[in-house]
């Protein structure tokens, strides 16, 4: 016998979690901000790479919050890419490039 939530209080709390964990592009924004970039370069550039990049490949590009420290100011795009070089990983760089490309203008 299945049980049927009749509340509204109980369906959204049972919807709670699912609510509660942030998306990879949400996360990949973040990320970019705290690394440095400005938040409407990053907004632009975290949907066109969540979309082209692997979990595993986003999951490397966390490490980018460490970058930020090294900077007292905002970080350059250019900047980013020389930092991404870092991961070896063409895919990430290829990626990275063309988002920032076009979202500058």
């Amino acid at each position: 016998m299945m049980i049927v939530p009749r509340s509204p209080v109980v369906v959204a709390l049972l919807l709670l979690p699912a609510c509660a964990s942030l998306s990879p592009e949400s996360r990949l924004r973040s990320g970019l901000v705290d690394a440095g970039l400005s938040p409407r370069m990053a907004a632009c550039m975290a949907p066109k790479m969540a979309d082209r990049l692997s979990l595993l490949q986003l999951r490397r590009l966390q490490s980018l919050g460490s970058i930020r420290k090294s900077h007292s100011s905002g970080l350059s795009v250019d900047e980013l890419l020389h930092k991404l070089r870092a991961l070896q990983d063409p895919e990430i760089i290829s990626v990275t490039s063309r988002a920032a490309i076009s979202c500058a203008f």
